[in-house]
């Protein structure tokens, strides 16, 4: 009689837990209506996604986390300053879980597209994961598969998000981004996994404990994600392919440009972006590289940062720069001044660009 119960007990907590899952679904798509609801909603949209969501420069402590956040952006000397960022703590409201992101614009209305992608993508890729793990609860309910398909579900789920919100704002009638975009970098952290995608030339960097010569240890930087400039192979010959052009003016030797056929325009130095629909049948897409790893005790924090930072900046220089920050709290400022004080020392005559990173520290700092 016990033995014939066990099997029992096994099918009603698989129930329990898809039915969790679906009124986690509930939510999400709740969510997503109450976007579409009107045009003062975008930011409680991304709201209702975390439980704490910092958008300005400054600090966000995870609350029964040991994750520890460092945002700052500067203006540079071309304008308005079309860089922004988010920081989600307990992303889908799960204690341990970050999503941050940051989005450089570009063109006439940038600053409003990387804004308006700021707040339609938390939202997006949490309704799609939860669709995501709802379908393979149901498919293969067992807790440890689920656990082994996680990486490919956020995959899955970045891919469609980044669709959905391409598609969205090529319909926006408040928003004009055929001849402006933005590149977008976020990660999740969900429990021990991370999870990086990128659109554009905007980079992540780890620092990590690597052993050195003398047998002792020290931070090396990782990069986690490739610079999509039109130049890569791969990124080239997909453009070509669909008739675009990619060419560096005679001022800017070394800088690739994506050009459509028969004109002179665009010129967009990235080969990926939200936007820039003027270009988007010529190879540009907004399809992001997902890549992901496990966080271990060696890995210290990782940098994401725009292409203003890292025009100037090493991987190496940045590592350094943040870890030896006397506080955590200042760790982004540090970077992003060493990188403006960069620019005006390597790039005289060129106007400073905007600098923008983000600090995401995995554990408590030594008492």
């Amino acid at each position: 009689m016990v033995a014939a119960l066990r099997p029992q007990k096994k099918e009603l907590a698989r129930m329990r837990h898809i039915s969790s899952l679906l009124q986690g679904l509930a939510r999400s798509l709740s969510v997503g209506k109450e976007r579409k609801g009107g045009d003062g909603d975008d930011g409680k949209a991304a709201a209702a996604t975390a439980t704490a969501v910092l958008r300005t420069s400054g600090t966000l402590w995870g609350e029964g986390s040991e994750t520890f956040a460092a945002v700052c952006s500067r203006r540079g000397e071309k304008g308005i300053n079309q860089d922004c960022s988010i920081v989600c703590e307990g992303f889908g409201c799960e204690e341990g879980s970050v999503l941050c992101g940051i989005f450089d614009g570009h063109g006439q209305w940038g600053h409003y597209v990387a804004k308006a992608v700021r707040e339609s993508l938390p939202p997006a890729l949490l309704r799609r994961w939860r669709e995501a793990v709802t379908l393979a609860a149901l498919i293969d309910g067992g807790e440890k598969r689920l656990c082994e398909c996680r990486p490919d579900l956020w995959r899955q789920s970045y891919l469609a998000a980044c669709a959905a919100v391409d598609a969205e704002l090529r319909a926006s009638r408040r928003l004009d981004a055929v001849h402006s975009g933005c590149t977008a970098l976020s990660l999740v952290k969900h429990g021990d996994l991370l999870v990086v995608a990128n659109v554009g030339d905007s980079r992540a960097v780890l620092a990590t404990a690597s052993p050195d010569d003398g047998g002792g240890a020290r931070l090396a930087a990782v990069q986690l994600t490739v610079d999509f400039k039109p130049n890569l192979p791969q990124e080239r010959e997909r453009i070509m392919e669909c008739n675009g052009r990619v060419q560096c003016l005679a001022d800017e030797p070394g800088v690739h440009r994506v050009w459509r056929p028969d004109r002179e325009g665009p010129g967009l130095a990235m080969s990926r972006a939200f936007g820039d629909y003027c270009v988007k049948d010529y190879g540009v897409i907004s399809a992001p590289e997902v890549t992901h790893r496990r966080i271990t005790a060696q890995d210290h924090f990782v940098i994401l940062a725009t292409d203003g930072v890292w025009d100037v900046v090493s991987n190496e220089e940045a590592v350094q720069i943040v870890a030896s920050a006397p506080e955590r709290e200042k760790a982004a400022k540090r970077l992003v001044e060493f990188a403006v004080r960069a620019w005006r020392r390597k790039r005289r005559g060129i106007a400073v660009d905007d600098c923008s990173a983000i600090c995401l520290f995995f554990h408590s700092p030594p008492s």
